[in-house]
């Protein structure tokens, strides 16, 4: 799988959460609705304003019980006052991430990607997944097209 080493420095998001789990599949359905949800209430455009740029973060988080619930947050790159306007602030520690481009509509390229990722690159790349956040980044286009472009971001160890 294509991909990309990156050093990123610490950083601060803001951004609305749910709990979901793994358990039978629930976070491939919750997580498309949240985004759902977020967009027809205006969550996101709230978000993309309070945002450094115009991309949207989906945040997982907070793993519980084995990883099998999770927290997952729609968010943005902002150090606006996030209790203001009902948002959790969150901290993203320095880290090397891999960076993975997924090509297509969402939400089924991104899950495909994350798929991929665990089930062909993590076996043989002579890495781990470091602990704490993953997260996808959502840049700005049409996310029903064919070749739309985001990104999922892990962070990582040497085994």
């Amino acid at each position: 799988m294509e991909h990309q080493l990156v050093q990123k420095e610490a950083f601060t998001i803001i951004g609305k959460s749910i709990l979901t789990s793994t358990r039978e599949g629930q976070n491939s359905k919750q997580i498309p609705k949240f985004w759902q949800d977020s967009h027809a209430d205006g969550t996101v455009r709230k978000l993309t304003a309070l945002g450094e740029t115009e991309e949207l973060l989906g945040l997982c988080y907070d793993a519980q019980q084995n990883g099998e619930y999770f927290k997952y947050a729609i968010a943005v790159e902002s150090n606006a006052p996030a209790s203001d306007y009902g948002f959790e602030r969150i901290q993203i520690p320095s880290a090397t991430w891999a960076v993975f481009t997924s090509i297509g509509p969402m939400p089924g390229a991104i899950q495909e990607v994350w798929g991929r990722i665990y089930r062909e690159w993590f076996p043989t790349s002579g890495f781990k997944q470091a602990e704490g956040f993953n997260f996808e980044l959502y840049l700005p286009g049409d996310t029903t097209s064919e070749d739309y472009r985001c990104k999922a971001w892990i962070p990582i160890v040497r085994k």
